[in-house]
């Protein structure tokens, strides 16, 4: 220790010498003294200055008549501390609890040099609580060791320690809904902040990763929610994409005073489309210190979240709302400005170009008369009902489809005031790619579906279209995996329809003068930095992987704000910690407190379906 400034101090009525700038739990352990604690180790930042609600508070002792974290608060000269008052025991005692209330008791059965066992024996928790299984599947894909996520107890050590220590990464997160999000948005974490009264840290959570956190709580399909392990091995999956939604409604501004803004960089980059991707790369790059400018063909900025969705299901104030905090960061967006080229970006004195046109061509029919009046495509059909414009579509309305988009096309059909509205899906329910969710209440609202059933061709007589369908049956599997829809010869039939919507899909729609190669679908190929092969130039969302979620698209747009810095000569980090420090200090008060699933409900089918009345769209 020569040449180190050295402190003395009082650990439980001993004279610990420690250096200068040492924790109080450094200082305990350097004297031999024992204080608990699962979240430390050697080398790496407290936890609880990184993820502030993710600490395992058990190393609390009482430093001059204060609880504080061992492992945060500095030894000082002459600091009086102990380590095992009644009131640090008690705190300790609750948060083992919860600790072990999410964790298998006999997970050191055997082992020898167990912490969690040790610090266990050492709190001494009046009982075991009850432990429901996860019964999360060993990882066995990895060369130096084998992974048994079940007795995961998210103390982030092994982590942090592979990352930040190592510099290795290997070692992935074990709850499959965080695994299962696109953009990485830590479910647990914010989930278990609601369920302590605490939305504000879980909206800063939730924001932590994506900047439309009440858009994502209305209309994500959730992915995260479908590999939920409780639906699997208890008893039903949690409404993940409602908590979400419960705690951007709830939630405050709090995360705004620790969100990370850097000084500008003199760079610029242009944006093509104010769609999620778009949206999302411009916000981070704009954090970054980027001047970025958005460029979008529509009146209006938001892309499909903005035309395609319909607002009885994400209200326009919302993702109003959630835009202007992007446009807050310093992104500026240009409406009604059609971009065919990149190299007029490059002249306008742009250092790099990100393409988020997304997919806003329809998929053609292929059958005979799919172009006569009242056949309209779906893109063009919600946008026109997006945007407000008058559309007469008569009583009787045909939607040929089974995705989101023929769902919302229905419904939106009988918001407008039809009154027989019917979806014909080639394939079975089973097959069916839309929200069951989104179906069940089309069903409720009036819409009806007709299964296995393919147009074969249209006709026009007097004012009114006659669709032709042929039945179908399930043949082999299709390159979706799905079996392949094959028409039952002599089984046609017709229709009446005084309106028809196409919704069999989408396709990016893409300006020659981007001069970009292009795959099956009329997507962009991209590398895996999404690159275009054009030096400056990333490409993400739908125009890549053709439609997709909107929790897709995010994704895409923080993995191009991460390139496009990189490439602009930055470290490509947009990481953020958002969540309060207080939250650390923020002690349990109740570990035992009951859970129940929660409950969704619906205003009632009729006024669903009325809520949006001609005259208003006049």
């Amino acid at each position: 220790m020569a040449g180190q400034s050295m402190i003395t101090l009082n650990i439980d009525g001993k004279v610990v010498e420690a250096r200068q700038g040492q924790t109080i739990l450094e200082a305990a352990r350097g004297a031999g003294i024992y204080i608990p604690s699962l979240c430390y180790y050697p080398g790496l930042k407290p936890l609880p200055q990184v993820m502030p609600d993710q600490a395992c508070q058990l190393c609390v002792v009482e430093a001059n008549g204060t609880i504080v974290l061992s492992c945060m608060s500095t030894a000082s000269e002459g600091m009086m501390v102990s380590t095992d008052t009644p009131a640090v025991r008690e705190l300790r005692r609750r948060h083992m609890a919860a600790i072990l209330r999410r964790q298998p008791a006999d997970i050191c059965l055997g082992e020898r040099d167990c912490e969690l066992q040790r610090a266990i024996d050492y709190v001494g928790p009046e009982e075991i609580p009850v432990h429901v299984s996860r019964a999360l599947p060993t990882s066995e894909d990895n060369p130096f060791f084998s992974r048994d996520s079940s007795f995961c107890i998210l103390c982030h050590r092994c982590l942090r320690v592979c990352d930040e220590i190592r510099g290795n990464g290997v070692i992935e997160i074990a709850f499959p809904c965080y695994k299962a999000c696109p953009a990485g948005i830590d479910v647990p974490r914010y989930i278990r902040l609601i369920a302590g009264g605490r939305p504000s840290q879980a909206l800063a959570v939730i924001r932590e990763k994506v900047p439309f956190p009440a858009v994502l709580g209305r209309v994500c399909a959730a992915p995260c929610q479908e590999e939920c392990r409780r639906g699997q091995d208890v008893d039903k999956a949690l409404q993940i994409r409602m908590l979400k939604r419960f705690a951007a409604d709830n939630g405050d501004d709090s995360w705004k005073q620790r969100a990370k803004f850097l000084p500008p960089t003199g760079k610029s980059v242009a944006v093509v489309g104010a769609g999620p991707a778009g949206l999302t790369c411009a916000y981070y790059l704009a954090k970054l210190g980027h001047k970025v400018t958005i460029f979008e063909a529509l009146p209006e900025p938001g892309g499909m979240m903005r035309v395609g969705i319909p607002e009885y299901r994400l209200p326009r104030s919302i993702l109003r709302d959630e835009i202007r905090e992007i446009e807050a960061s310093g992104v500026e967006i240009r409406l009604n400005t059609r971009v065919e080229s990149w190299d007029y970006l490059f002249d306008q004195g742009y250092q790099a170009v990100f393409l988020a046109i997304g997919a806003h061509e329809e998929m053609k029919l292929g059958v005979e008369g799919e172009n006569l009046p009242g056949v309209i495509g779906c893109v063009d059909f919600l946008r026109r009902f997006n945007l407000g414009e008058k559309l007469e579509i008569g009583n009787r309305v045909g939607v040929i489809g089974g995705g989101n988009v023929a769902v919302d096309s229905a419904r939106a059909a009988l918001r407008l005031g039809a009154r027989r509205v019917t979806i014909f899906y080639r394939r079975t329910k089973n097959e069916m790619p839309a929200q069951w969710e989104e179906v069940e209440q089309a069903l409720e609202e009036g819409a009806e579906i007709i299964f296995l059933r393919a147009p074969s061709r249209i006709l026009r007589k007097d004012d009114r279209l006659r669709l032709e369908l042929i039945r179908m049956e399930l043949g082999e599997p299709d390159a979706s995996g799905r079996c392949r829809p094959v028409p039952v010869k002599g089984t046609e039939f017709a229709t009446e329809l005084d309106t028809l919507i196409a919704a069999i899909g989408e396709r990016p729609e893409v300006p020659a003068g981007f001069q970009a190669e292009l795959g099956r679908g009329n997507v962009l190929k991209v590398n895996e930095d999404l690159g275009v092969g054009r030096e400056g130039v990333f490409a993400g969302g739908d125009c890549v992987t053709g439609p997709a979620l909107v929790i897709n698209a995010i994704a895409a747009g923080r993995k191009a704000a991460q390139s496009i810095d990189r490439y602009l000569g930055g470290k490509g980090d947009i990481r953020e910690h958002l969540v309060p420090a207080e939250e650390a200090t923020a002690w349990l008060e109740d570990p035992t407190r009951p859970e129940r699933l929660a409950t969704l409900s619906h205003l009632p089918p009729e006024v669903r379906v009325n809520s949006l009345s001609r005259s208003s769209r006049a």
